[in-house]
């Protein structure tokens, strides 16, 4: 391929952007984004300015307000942006920091000792992003001053509009985010409720509070929690059965760093591990990470050796034995981190690992050594785990194949496709031999392959990996994706780009769907991060009205036509399950690529999934209930 030489480049064809035009340009660089992520990301910049307030003792109190036409206030009682006119700018300096990038109090040492708004562009691309945005700030001097901006340009300059005395310092920031950026701008009063909530567990005493009131129920919630990460242990066990009453806790400061912990162990057996840094959710982990793990492994098996509970012709315990069953949260913060990536998700400060591994290895020895009946009971929940994970092992042996592409060891109820172009194939899981027929009928066999499940997979939920293995139907599974589970698992070695889970539209078809769900959430979680697994959406109904044929995937969805058409006049049927639909209409509705709904499932919030599963599938009744009976009437009208 040839290309055409521009022989006229010169010094006007380089482009400057001023001021915020660059975050105009390429939001995505600032915030993610501009879809869901990306909005709901103006929100947290501005509270995490307002949680650096609070982690420098200046603030107790954050309140988060979403009115009308999805305009959001946050508002604080810290100190206020300063208002004097700036040294080297000659502007007043909140102006500076709301419309110039890398002005702020975060990078000179002396505004903020910890900060996890480590970039310093957090308020000013609020500003730039919004369709109008409004500061207030009551200042030190008792007078409030008030400046508003449009598309990050100030609309007038900064004024006074009050003066009080005995005044509340703090800052008010309200905003309207701009639609011309962003692909919708409707807030997720959830979303934003849950990720408060996180906020309020890693500070404690700090009260934060979020106020809906777009609707004629405002929905309002505060949170505040003197117990800290001990109380947010808790609340990730409240649906678990924990083997001791209080979680585990210790803390430790040095100079410009300190770190807190608290671990909880339950009778169930995943492990839960949350690591944050500067109240940023470091999701890939990092050298916090690595320290917590590496220091745990060595200590409870310097101690089983010590008690004798590990006997010397024992193998030492893996660190994935020692996890099983483990909830803790572990909480940094330190004034330079370093995290790798824009959207801050691992930590790499090298000197973190040591600092880590030392503070744990200390006060967990000494924990143990003071309760010695829970050392015990620590101890002897990971033999078993040992155990388990030999007899894993085998049955592990049993999935596997040496060519992930040609083996001849794939399920002789896999209908496979012709083409080995993973970037295309897909498999579809599908309930029921019935379902599986007709979808094997009406696929493209090209790209297309089908793996009839038989029943109700088992519930991972209650179960070691030795016994999910021996399971018919999940080893089937697992053998036709390839990839191996757990500690096995290879992205790399997927034999299809899609895998597409596909039950009826009936209850115990979501039950099948959300046990599939688990397992691939437990076992195989970066099928999901890479997006990988989907939901197929089948009918509910067929309407015929004359020779016009239409498929209502919802209740909603039926309700707007009775609406538009009437109530008579058309003839309904409502499907039971995919096996009362014939080939043709099974590919025309569900399977064809160019007609069909697929739902892409995706992890939002680790902590919200992980507490969501274990709420579903877990032993306690009650949350289950409770849990059915809040969202039942969400999942009827989905919309699709």
């Amino acid at each position: 391929m040839e290309f055409e030489k521009n022989t006229n480049y010169q010094a006007e064809d380089i482009q400057v952007l001023e001021g915020l035009e660059a975050v105009r340009k390429r939001p995505g660089m600032y915030i993610g984004s501009t879809s869901q992520e990306g909005l709901h990301h103006l929100v947290y910049e501005l509270v995490d300015n307002s949680i650096d307030e609070a982690m420098e003792g200046f603030c107790d109190r954050i309140q988060v307000i979403i009115e009308s036409q999805n305009i959001v206030s946050v508002k604080d009682n810290g100190r206020g942006i300063p208002v004097e006119i700036h040294s080297k700018i000659d502007k007043p300096t909140v102006e500076v920091v709301m419309t110039q990038l890398h002005a702020g109090g975060k990078f000179g040492g002396k505004g903020y000792q910890v900060s996890g708004g480590l970039h310093g562009v957090g308020a000013s691309v609020v500003n730039a992003l919004s369709e109008w945005l409004e500061i207030e700030i009551a200042w030190e001097d008792g007078k409030i001053y008030r400046q508003r901006y449009e598309r990050g340009i100030p609309a007038h300059n900064l004024k006074i509009i009050d003066q009080r005395e005995n005044i509340s310092t703090g800052t008010k920031i309200t905003f309207r985010p701009d639609d011309k950026i962003f692909e919708e701008i409707n807030f997720d009063y959830n979303k934003l409720n849950q990720r408060l909530k996180e906020l309020a567990f890693l500070n404690r005493g700090i009260s934060i509070e979020i106020e809906d009131r777009r609707e004629e129920d405002t929905k309002r919630e505060e949170y505040c929690y003197e117990g800290g990460i001990i109380s947010f242990v808790k609340y990730l066990n409240k649906n678990q059965n924990p083997l001791y009453p209080e979680p585990v806790y210790f803390e430790n400061k040095d100079g410009d760093r300190e770190i807190e912990i608290a671990i909880q162990y339950h009778d169930g057996f995943n492990s839960r591990i949350f690591t944050f840094a500067n109240n940023i959710n470091t999701r890939e982990g990092g050298t916090h990470l690595s320290g917590f793990k590496s220091a745990l492994t060595r200590t409870v098996n310097d101690y089983a050796r010590d008690k004798d509970i590990l006997k010397e012709n024992e193998d030492n315990l893996k660190g994935e034995d020692i996890r099983e069953g483990i909830t803790a949260v572990v909480n940094l913060k330190l004034k330079e981190p370093q995290f790798e990536g824009q959207t801050k998700t691992k930590l790499g400060n090298s000197e973190i690992r040591g600092f880590v591994d030392s503070t744990v290895s200390q006060e967990l020895k000494t924990w143990l050594e003071e309760n010695p009946q829970v050392g015990e009971i620590i101890v002897n929940k990971a033999k078993e785990a040992a155990r388990a994970r030999q007899a894993a092992q085998k049955a592990r042996d049993l999935t596997r194949r040496k060519n992930a592409l040609f083996s001849t060891a794939l399920p002789g109820k896999l209908a496979d496709c012709s083409s080995r172009d993973t970037e295309n194939t897909e498999l579809y899981i599908v309930e029921g031999d019935s379902a599986g027929g007709s979808a094997k009928q009406g696929r493209d066999r090209n790209f297309q392959a089908i793996l009839p499940l038989r029943g109700k997979i088992l519930n991972v939920e209650k179960a070691r990996l030795d016994r999910i293995l021996n399971n018919n139907e999940i080893r089937s599974l697992i053998t036709a994706i390839g990839t191996g589970v757990a500690d096995d698992f290879n992205i790399d070695d997927a034999r299809y780009g899609k895998i597409i889970i596909m039950t009826d539209a009936d209850v115990d078809g979501a039950h099948i769907r959300t046990l599939l769900l688990t397992f691939f959430y437990r076992y195989m979680q970066p099928l999901i991060e890479n997006n990988y697994i989907y939901i197929a959406q089948p009918p509910l109904y067929k309407v015929k009205k004359g020779r016009q044929e239409d498929y209502l995937y919802n209740e909603r969805a039926l309700e707007e036509y009775i609406e538009e058409y009437g109530s008579s006049g058309f003839s309904l049927q409502r499907y039971k399950g995919l096996g009362e639909m014939n080939p043709d209409q099974l590919w025309q509705t569900t399977m064809n690529p160019d007609q069909r709904i697929l739902l892409e499932v995706h992890i939002e919030d680790a902590i919200r999934a992980d507490e969501t599963f274990t709420t579903l599938m877990g032993d306690k009744v009650k949350p289950r209930r409770e849990f059915i009976q809040n969202h039942a009437r969400e999942v009827n009208n989905l919309d699709v």
